[in-house]
């Protein structure tokens, strides 16, 4: 099979297309003829040799694919050779052939085409878990969501209209404010001219938010535990700018403030088979009947995997970008 390989690491050019043997599904695995393959922001620190695999993942970058089933490993019931389906991958899907877990794939919602299927399950995967099992969103609550026009940003709204909340997200230009509010949600903040935690304080009467998005780290630390009010959360999702660092943790105390987090990754083959189940159960309805929806940005032929990581670093995008592998 022809994949993308990146050698030790370094900039988006280490990238190039390699051949190499097709993996074997082992028992409880699909082997999935890959159409196309999601480019996330975890490949880009892969890539750059900052976010090693797990030594039982493939080195090969990639974590979410869509595509057809080529092959059942030993046990596999819930899916048959031919199947359609988009799936969360330990790694490999940068490849025309990617083996995962048969409980980590999902059918491709009806009226969705494959390559909008591929920017599924990474981010709603992540944003399931840490917006309900680690940030308990309810409905009336309002929540902060930096980043809101990535591919986080836009599925952490999509999942915060569903579930009854208010949304307040910070963004870059006021072309991407636009488009958040598009997506659903109620206030936007140009970080780039506004201070994001008087912001938040002024639309909120004072009052604040129940739970922050975080993906930018130690730049927002203070200004997040700011904006929080009592027994408000903040989840943390990713560091782009650094890690929290030295901080004054007396909000926590006096807010009753929960910090937690969590990367998808080094979860357990239950744990992401019991969110897959959660979404195929209460997100992939709605996504049928057209009340949940995704944004594909970019797609780019998978020789072209170097460009995709380049858009992607420059954040320009909105929303998500894919590599075709499968013409």
């Amino acid at each position: 099979m022809k994949y993308i390989e990146h050698g030790s690491g370094g900039n988006p050019d280490c990238m190039r297309i390699a051949e190499g043997p097709s993996p074997t599904p082992g028992p409880g695995q699909i082997l999935i003829e890959v159409a196309f393959a999601g480019v996330n922001r975890p490949d880009v620190l892969q890539r750059s040799g900052r976010y090693p695999p797990p030594t039982d993942a493939s080195p090969i970058l990639g974590l979410e694919v869509s595509g057809r089933v080529a092959a059942l490993g030993a046990g596999v019931a819930e899916w048959k050779v031919g199947d359609n389906v988009t799936a969360l991958t330990p790694g490999g899907g940068y490849a025309e052939y990617c083996i995962t877990h048969a409980a980590h794939a999902l059918p491709i919602p009806a009226g969705m085409d494959l390559a909008t299927a591929a920017c599924l399950p990474e981010n709603w995967f992540t944003v399931w878990a840490n917006l309900t099992l680690h940030g308990h969103l309810a409905a009336g609550e309002r929540i902060l969501i930096h980043g809101g026009s990535s591919g986080i940003g836009l599925t952490a709204i999509q999942l915060a209209r569903h579930i009854g909340a208010e949304c307040i997200v910070t963004v870059g230009s006021d072309e991407k404010a636009e488009f958040c509010k598009s997506f659903g949600a109620q206030h936007t903040i140009n970080y780039r001219n506004t201070d994001f935690a008087e912001e938040v304080m002024r639309l909120t009467g004072g009052d604040g938010v129940d739970v922050v998005l975080d993906m930018v780290g130690a730049p927002y630390v203070k200004s997040n535990l700011t904006v929080l009010k009592r027994d408000g959360r903040l989840v943390i999702v990713a560091f782009l700018e650094g890690s929290i660092g030295e901080v004054d943790l007396l909000p926590v105390m006096i807010k009753r403030l929960t910090i937690t987090g969590s990367t998808m990754r080094p979860r357990t083959i239950a744990e992401k088979q019991a969110l897959r189940d959660d979404l195929q159960r209460e997100v992939w309805p709605a996504m049928e009947s057209g009340e949940i929806r995704t944004h594909l940005f970019a797609r780019f032929p998978l020789g072209e995997a170097a460009e995709a990581h380049r858009l992607m670093e420059s954040s320009k995008h909105v929303g998500k970008i894919v590599l075709q592998v499968k013409k």
